[in-house]
């Protein structure tokens, strides 16, 4: 596999207290299969800025991406 054959999909929201959380989703597009979020995925952040949130988010993403090129989940 390669990093072509995932998308990553990393953004930010505002949580109630008004700081940034990133968010992310990454599928491995070979099968459909969802990597992230899974049930009890670690919630990204909360950030002081939208950036910060959304570096975090990018940065899990590629963790997540070399991660499964390395040793991937059935």
């Amino acid at each position: 596999m390669r990093p072509e054959d995932f998308a990553v999909y990393a953004s930010y929201q505002i949580n109630a207290g008004g700081l940034f959380v990133g968010t992310l989703k990454v599928i491995r597009k070979t099968d459909g299969r969802l990597l992230f979020p899974f049930q009890g995925a670690p919630v990204l952040g909360p950030y002081p800025s939208r950036e910060e949130a959304r570096a975090a988010a990018v940065l899990r993403g590629e963790q997540m991406v070399a991660s499964d090129i390395a040793n991937p989940e059935d």
